[in-house]
């Protein structure tokens, strides 16, 4: 019998559609940069609530200066001193100017601000007390900053979901937010299962290895913003098993495991989640990570990854981050894909859709894209994915392609929603 195979996009819907945002939290405001806000953010004051100089300078009514020239130069009076937080609280009067900083209140009566660089000091320091000449006229709002030129009181300077960037940290402190209030990383409970496995800091015997997955898929969720959790590795037996997951599923928003996710003996994790919960679907239409089993459990959703190294990777990548975006309330859940020349042959006899480890440059000659596959696809190597920067799509059915074709890349190494 001819097993079933989902395709992708049904299994990418399924998990989606399984996943909610976390539960609000507020945190201070430099500390979102990078996430998404969870609801819309609103000035509390115009920004800036008052014109301001756009450069050190001088502060003039445009009209004192409007027949000024190198032949006939205008010469005022400074009657202040205006720098960022100490005001001048006099009206400009015509004839008259005050020396101003970057960022300082225009003064009450001027219009115009002149750079410092061309004003000629004709006596003293320039500043209270002297006299300035000026040799060429200046527009009204010349090098004046604009009050509420940011936004006005009440204004929505952030919509929730936009992802605030270090300058939006800014932003958000001149509306008036020390904090803001942005969706809680989810908790991800990470398991290992195979008796075969060892802890990295254990010299493996015969028959055993290292544990590798649970480092990439900590790291994975970490870097699609979870808070990832360690259960340990749990033997081939089906108590140990089914308490680590229990564990895991009290604690955890989301559960992942890596390994026995196929139709071996000791595939136990998959028939727990059908005896107690329910599996949505346990075979993907792609390669590498066919055998991907996702469920509930508990409520919570469960993913259950290959043991190959590789193949967990990619499965966590098309399957795992786009839903803890999703809890994060990202609104792009996507890397984005571009389209590159293939620099050799490759031949695909299977249906499946294929992922497959590559690399993709720039021809410094054309500007072209080029992207080489990975010499070998072996899902139990992770030198490959650590040193590729894309996987190379290619779409179901068996085909044939030649160097020199046009095929898509999915760029791991690109944030969701970067522009290409």
């Amino acid at each position: 019998m001819a097993e079933t195979l989902i395709p992708l996009e049904d299994a990418q819907a399924i998990v989606l559609s399984q996943v909610h945002g976390t539960d609000v939290v507020e945190i201070p405001v430099w500390q979102a940069a990078g996430l998404p806000l969870a609801e819309d953010a609103t000035a509390d004051i115009d920004i800036s609530p008052f014109a301001n100089s756009a450069m050190d300078g001088y502060a003039v009514r445009a009209a004192d200066l409007a027949k000024a020239s190198t032949d006939v130069p205008v010469t005022l009076s400074v009657v202040g001193h205006e720098a960022a937080g100490h005001v001048f609280d006099g009206v400009i009067a015509p004839g008259e100017t005050v020396r101003i900083m970057t960022g300082a209140p225009v003064p009450e009566g001027a219009d115009a601000v002149v750079k410092y660089e061309i004003v000629e000091v004709l006596d003293g320091d320039g500043n209270e007390g002297s006299h300035v000449s000026f040799s060429a006229p200046a527009k009204v709002g010349e090098n004046v900053r604009s009050a509420a030129e940011e936004a006005h009181d009440g204004d929505v300077v952030m919509r929730a979901g936009e992802v605030v960037a270090p300058a939006g940290a800014g932003l958000l402190a001149s509306a008036g937010y020390a904090s803001v209030k942005v969706h809680a990383a989810p908790r991800v409970g990470i398991i290992s299962l195979g008796t075969e496995l060892v802890a990295p800091s254990e010299l493996p015997a015969r028959g055993q290895i290292r544990d590798s997955n649970s480092s990439a898929l900590m790291a994975e969720a970490l870097d699609a913003g979870a808070d990832p959790v360690f259960f340990g590795i749990a033997p081939d037996d089906e108590q140990a098993i089914a308490e680590l997951v229990h564990r895991a599923v009290q604690e955890c928003d989301f559960v992942i495991t890596s390994g026995g996710a196929s139709a071996g003996d000791y595939d136990y994790v998959t028939a727990l989640v059908r005896r107690e919960g329910e599996v949505l679907f346990d075979r993907i239409s792609m390669r590498p990570g066919k055998a991907i089993t996702f469920g509930l459990l508990g409520g919570k959703p469960y993913l259950g990854l290959s043991g190959n190294p590789a193949a967990a990777y990619v499965g966590f990548e098309i399957l795992a981050r786009p839903a803890i975006r999703k809890m994060r309330g990202f609104a792009e859940g996507t890397r984005p894909v571009q389209q590159a020349i293939l620099t050799h042959g490759v031949k695909k006899r299977q249906h499946r859709r294929f992922f497959d480890r590559a690399t993709v440059l720039r021809d410094p000659e054309t500007d072209e894209l080029l992207v080489t596959e990975a010499k070998t696809q072996n899902s139990a190597l992770l030198s490959t994915m650590q040193r590729a920067n894309c996987l190379l799509r290619i779409d179901e059915g068996p085909c044939d392609l030649a160097a020199g074709d046009v095929v898509d890349v999915v760029r791991v190494d690109l944030p969701e929603g970067a522009v290409l």
